[in-house]
């Protein structure tokens, strides 16, 4: 088991801060990057939390991320709107992108959104939280452009990226509903994160690389790779079309259709659908029912030895309240892996280490 570090979050904000400057990012894309990162570790997906800044750094000095860009408008019918992400940093493109789909739903009532060559968008939860604090209901579909890390349900290789899928519904007077998944049967960061700690995979998540089931998760993270299985089979695989059909294909106009190239980037497309249910149904029923639901579902008496029925989004509340308390866990591996990060970009790892505190 790799060592831990648990870090204090306003520790780990300004040690991150300062590596992400090294892009070159201007002030508010530095914020957007690093907040994004951070609440992504807060909610327990260390997958799409600090340990993501290597990568991208890998990407910039290859010259397929590009800081500070701007969406760009390709198409705009009023509710219907079609955006470039000029391969730019996706915590920005995302938090500009869905800024721009949230007002036309406010005004509209409804906006499909389809956003392409963004980078990296990160835990797309973010941006459903950012339709439901509206009162807005989201639903987005993404797919992923980097090395296929994924084998479809009876393949024996990659063919595809984790491709997530996401849902977010508020509840007045509640938390939201939350619900946000990678269709392979776990991100290919929390692959990363269990060979960074030394541990194995459970059984049925993985193939290597002559497609025999493996539980090493190194076949998802160095050569001969391997692939991540869908979750579900089938039925994995099915939404996971789905998400490559309509956030690459239709949105982002870029699908999976060869071999990885050696390139370290990872671009996605995103169809993003933002609605007002107020605008469409009877708000009071709506409530109602929602949470008369809710209520029936969570009553069931748990599992001898379970923790009950939690809906979705609690899970990443109980870790953003924990970890909050005591800090955020980064192991050993992925902390060596940032420091080497900062020397790459030209900066000093010596004063990271000093700004998070170690």
């Amino acid at each position: 088991m790799a060592d831990m570090h648990i870090i204090p979050i306003e520790r780990l904000r300004s040690a991150v801060r300062y590596l992400v400057s090294g892009f070159g990012s201007d002030a508010r894309e530095i914020e957007l990057v690093t907040e994004n990162l951070i609440q992504a570790n807060l909610t327990g997906h260390d997958s799409h939390g600090v340990g993501m800044l290597p990568r991208y750094a890998e990407a910039y000095l290859e010259g397929s991320l590009k800081p500070n860009a701007k969406i760009q408008t390709r198409m705009d019918s009023g509710t219907m709107i079609g955006l470039d992400g000029e391969c730019g940093f996706g915590q920005a493109i995302g938090h500009q992108a869905m800024e721009l789909a949230i007002a036309r739903a406010k005004e509209h009532g409804s906006c499909i959104m389809a956003l392409g060559n963004s980078h990296h968008l990160c835990r797309i939860g973010a941006w459903a939280e950012m339709t439901v604090a509206q009162g807005l209901i989201s639903i987005h579909f993404v797919n992923v452009i980097s090395r296929p890390i994924v084998a479809p349900f009876g393949g024996g290789d990659a063919r595809f990226g984790t491709n997530p899928f996401t849902v977010g519904i508020p509840v007045a007077g509640q938390d939201p509903i939350l619900l946000d998944f990678a269709t392979s049967i776990i991100a290919q960061g929390k692959a990363r994160v269990a060979f960074n700690k030394g541990e194995q995979l459970p059984e049925g998540y993985l193939i290597d690389s002559e497609g025999k089931p493996t539980t090493d998760p190194v076949y998802a993270v160095k050569p001969p790779l391997g692939a991540l299985c869908t979750f579900g089979d089938h039925k994995g695989f099915g939404l996971a079309l789905i998400c490559e059909l309509l956030g690459g294909a239709l949105a982002g106009g870029m699908t999976t259709h060869a071999p990885a190239d050696g390139k370290r980037r990872v671009v996605n497309g995103m169809l993003s659908i933002v609605f007002d249910p107020a605008k469409l149904a009877d708000g009071s029923v709506f409530e109602h029912e929602m949470k008369a639901f809710i209520d029936w579902v969570k009553a069931s008496p748990p599992l001898p030895g379970g923790e009950g029925v939690r809906v979705a989004g609690e899970p990443e509340r109980e870790s953003r309240a924990k970890r909050t308390k005591y800090g955020i866990p980064v192991d050993h591996t992925t902390w060596s892996d940032m420091l080497d990060t900062a020397k790459k970009l030209g900066l000093d790892p010596v004063q990271m280490q000093q700004l998070a505190g170690l």
